[in-house]
């Protein structure tokens, strides 16, 4: 296996594409590995932070006639892009994704949805193997048990997968607070989605703005 270590091999916003699957009603029913609102979250707050970023993203259903369609907490963020809808469990046999992603340039493939041992794992597993640098999203994604979660993250570490969370990647992709034209932005998505972090980033936000009151005189 080739190790993934060094500098370049951190990921970068110019460099990424964001794939999200399958982020559908008939799949949040039957999740069981995580909780289904913190996936909701977590999947909200992985979209906010790729378009801070302006990293391509694509979005892809299967079957939403059955299935429904993907959550609006997702789709809004993204109001004009156009969800591919399959029929395909494995995302990455279906050319329409794939030439999407191909037509971004990008080489970092990024991937999130549900179900983590069937519609992550399938596309990741096969893109990798034709090249691609891959890394599935594990905390925007979940499984229908714990164990299947768990064992399809073994599963494709052993493809030589990266595994991060959505908070990770996006301090990776900010690298540096002095960044300033995506730290505002970034702050601004990150606290409706990184709970007590937040609510402290607020406090003391309100703190500074606060005037200091004059000693008694």
């Amino acid at each position: 296996m080739t190790f993934r270590n060094g500098l370049a091999s951190l990921l970068r916003p110019e460099d990424s594409v964001l794939v999200l699957i399958d982020h559908q009603p008939y799949q949040l029913a039957n999740l069981n590995s995580h909780d289904p609102h913190m996936v909701v979250n977590n999947t909200t707050a992985l979209a906010k932070v790729a378009k801070v970023f302006g990293v391509p993203t694509i979005l892809t259903s299967v079957v939403a006639a059955r299935g429904g369609v993907i959550f609006p907490h997702v789709t809004e963020v993204f109001p004009d892009n156009e969800v591919i809808d399959r029929t395909f469990i494995n995302t990455w046999e279906d050319p329409k994704v794939v030439d999407a992603v191909k037509a971004t340039g990008r080489k970092q493939l990024i991937i999130a949805g549900l179900w983590t041992e069937i519609c992550v794992a399938m596309p990741a597993i096969q893109a990798a193997g034709e090249g691609w640098d891959v890394t599935v999203i594990t905390d925007a994604s979940g499984g229908t048990s714990l164990e299947a979660h768990e064992v399809a993250i073994q599963r494709m570490i052993a493809a030589g997968i990266n595994m991060m969370t959505w908070l990770a990647l996006a301090s990776e992709w900010q690298r540096d607070w002095a960044r300033a034209e995506t730290a505002t932005e970034l702050n601004d998505a990150l606290k409706y989605h990184i709970g007590g972090s937040a609510i402290a980033y607020l406090w003391e936000q309100q703190l500074l703005n606060t005037p200091v009151p004059s000693p008694a005189g």
